[in-house]
């Protein structure tokens, strides 16, 4: 099979890249060529912008069996695509989120049929409205689509946290015996999927008739607390979480655009239902748990110390929230005896 990827040199998108070419199938990638290729000749790299309609036109020509598209965030970009590969491939496939979900949500775990809303984080309420886009585009144009929706998923150069970043700031920090900001009590049920186990999913749909129409997450089946999170990561770093737990709305009214992931997405329980992708990708059993999964991110860090870089905005970012909160906290009469 041919496999065209909008993206493929991303977080999710090289392990997705890496498992297709394991199965055997031709794969390219569309660039716009500001860094090399990391797959070399094993993949054809197409010179040209994602927003621009014309580069899709062209890469369109290939007569690709199957599109996957990680680089839609808004419904013109979900148009352009659309436009493009009408009638020039087998299969569009939207890489939408699970923050597109309603949360929080009346029924654990989430399956496929639960309402899509937020009102909190523009990002996810453009990926519902470009689910909507591949939707009409499907009933209107034919279009053969299929929508999936990651939940929080990294790979091996992501240290993942629900607040201060995704490089090395937080593991910095927990390594110099620095305070760590976690959202709400810490006790929110998450997951997170790693990119290789979210690969085997994705790309078992690609070409699969059952998935014509039809939308999929693809998430971990493993259910952890916000403070087992920064627990697995504290242990694979070899230092100790000095947790503060803070409130999600003040954290959203201190750091606006971290806030709206927190109050549309993390701040809730999400445990998923796989059983749909599954049904359809039998091989599909994530395999990696978080504990291997950051041990991996965090020794790549460590493998090189120009990686281990503190990003001055996550860190000011934790530090204001910390302060505002310990202000809070003045004054206040010591708790007493129960």
């Amino acid at each position: 099979m041919r496999i065209l990827f909008l993206g493929g040199t991303g977080n999710i998108s090289t392990a997705c890249v890496e498992h297709a070419l394991a199965r055997g199938h031709e794969v390219g990638i569309l660039t716009r060529g500001r860094h090399p290729s990391p797959f070399g000749p094993w993949v054809e790299a197409l010179l040209g912008d994602r927003d621009d309609a014309a580069a899709l036109a062209g890469a369109a020509i290939g007569r690709w069996d199957a599109v996957v598209d990680f680089l839609a965030y808004t419904p013109a970009q979900v148009e352009k695509a659309a436009d493009a590969f009408s009638g020039k491939t087998g299969q569009y496939v939207l890489i939408s989120t699970a923050a597109a979900y309603d949360k929080p949500s009346a029924r654990l775990p989430i399956t496929e049929d639960a309402p899509l809303a937020n009102p909190f984080w523009e990002y996810a309420r453009l990926k519902i409205a470009g689910e909507e886009c591949v939707r009409r585009a499907h009933r209107e144009r034919g279009l053969p689509a299929t929508i999936v929706r990651p939940s929080y998923t990294y790979g091996p150069t992501w240290i993942p946290s629900g607040f201060g970043g995704q490089d090395y700031t937080v593991v910095d920090r927990m390594r110099r015996g620095l305070p760590v900001v976690c959202h709400g009590d810490g006790t929110t049920l998450w997951g997170m999927t790693h990119a290789s186990d979210f690969a085997v999913g994705l790309v078992g749909l690609l070409g699969h008739p059952g998935a014509i129409g039809e939308a999929f997450h693809v998430t971990t089946d493993e259910v952890l607390t916000w403070n087992q999170i920064y627990e697995a990561i504290a242990h694979a770093a070899g230092a100790v979480a000095r947790l503060v737990h803070v409130p999600s709305a003040l954290i959203a009214a201190l750091v606006p655009d971290r806030g709206a992931s927190l109050l549309g997405d993390k701040a809730h329980s999400s445990v998923f239902d796989n059983t749909k992708v599954r049904h359809l990708v039998p091989e599909f059993q994530p395999k990696v748990t978080f504990a291997e999964g950051i041990a991996r991110s965090i020794a790549w860090f460590d493998a090189d110390p120009a990686r281990r870089a503190v990003s001055p905005a996550a860190t000011d970012n934790i530090e204001r929230v910390l302060a505002a909160w310990g202000r809070a906290w003045e004054g206040l009469p010591a708790a007493g005896p129960m």
